[in-house]
């Protein structure tokens, strides 16, 4: 990670690439990321989107039907995904979470809710006093299939001290444990990573390891569900609170370097995220020459990363149109990897 040539790095990336993904398809998901609430006590140094005072005139928290009828906005434009997170709100108790999955699934059959992530579901469990089994199985009964990955930022717990809200139970093992719940009644989930603040590379490698060594446990025990994707971004520094702490954001070449570094280690992991969104349009690009064989989703509305300053947005068709300009062919797809039929279309340049 830290000596090899950056180019050296694409070939050898782009070969297990070709033996996870063999083939010129970069798939894409046609999604809108929802928030609803930005209330939270967690008080993340990194984050520049939660409110701790109710009475504070930003401070929202949606109920089930409005947020029903922002996901029927979204349906019109196409959106098959909704993703779905929020602050850690210890009003709402797990009934407000299953109606909104259930709601979701009855009113829109075929969109699909990916909701909540670790963090918000280790506050169901405090406030409903189950467990973590318990809690994605009532999910599953409500409609949910699968979970984004949020709230590992480095799977570090000595990068948590200093970035995160560090409780006992704010663990690595927390999250690693969240997840492998989730897999052992049959949900699909993502692994993310947000790195280019405190941390060194060997904590990179620590969190590859940690989501590897999961990985492997699902895979063990034939379970069901599992880690679909690898996505990592890197952290935006403004009105943050960690911004005190780091002189520069990180730039491309550590993208690059890092998505190269996650294809090549994570070999029980399918497929590896492109970001377009959090590192702009030519190095999402690029990337899809470092191991990465999917380039996430158009995210119609996103408020956290704006809330930090930065302000990306595509369309469906330009999401196509750089996939296809970076030699690939676009497929559609859901958010468990399966195509939309009808989708593909030819690489902009010739094989």
């Amino acid at each position: 990670m830290r000596e090899a040539e950056l180019l050296d790095l694409a070939p050898l990336a782009d070969f297990w690439r070709q033996k996870h993904n063999p083939n010129s398809d970069v798939s894409y998901v046609v999604d809108t990321n929802l928030n609803y609430t930005n209330l939270c006590d967690a008080y993340c140094s990194f984050c520049a989107f939660y409110r701790t005072d109710p009475n504070d005139p930003s401070a929202y928290t949606y109920t089930v039907e409005q947020i029903m009828d922002k996901i029927e906005r979204a349906r019109k434009n196409g959106v098959r995904t909704v993703l779905m997170q929020g602050g850690l709100n210890s009003d709402l108790q797990l009934d407000y979470y299953l109606k909104m999955v259930s709601e979701t699934k009855k009113r829109f059959p075929d969109v699909t809710p990916h909701y909540w992530s670790a963090p918000e579901i280790v506050r169901m469990t405090e406030v409903s006093e189950m467990s973590y089994e318990q809690v994605f199985e009532a999910l599953w009964e409500a409609g949910q299939r699968s979970m984004p990955g949020g709230g590992s930022e480095i799977l570090s717990d000595e990068v948590k001290a200093t970035v995160s809200r560090f409780k006992p139970k704010d663990t690595v093992d927390q999250w690693t444990e969240v997840h492998a719940a989730a897999h052992k009644v049959g949900f699909k989930t993502t692994a993310t990573m947000m790195y280019g603040h405190v941390e060194k590379d060997q904590h990179v490698i620590e969190s590859l390891e940690h989501i590897r060594d999961v990985q492997d446990r699902a895979l063990k025990n034939k379970n069901q569900g599992g880690f679909t994707a690898f996505i990592p971004w890197s952290y935006k520094k403004d009105n943050t609170a960690l911004a005190k702490l780091i002189d520069e954001e990180a730039g491309p070449n550590q993208y690059l370097r890092i998505i190269a570094i996650s294809r090549i280690m994570l070999d029980n992991v399918p497929h590896i995220q492109a970001s377009w969104f959090s590192e702009g349009k030519k190095t999402g690009q690029i990337a899809l020459r470092f191991g990465a064989d999917d380039f996430g989703g158009t995210l119609f509305d996103e408020n956290v990363m704006l809330a930090a300053g930065f302000y990306n947005r595509t369309t469906e068709d330009e999401v196509r149109e750089m996939i296809a300009e970076a030699g690939f062919s676009p497929v559609q797809r859901l958010t468990n990897y399966v195509i939309v039929e009808g989708q593909k279309t030819e690489s902009a340049l010739s094989n």
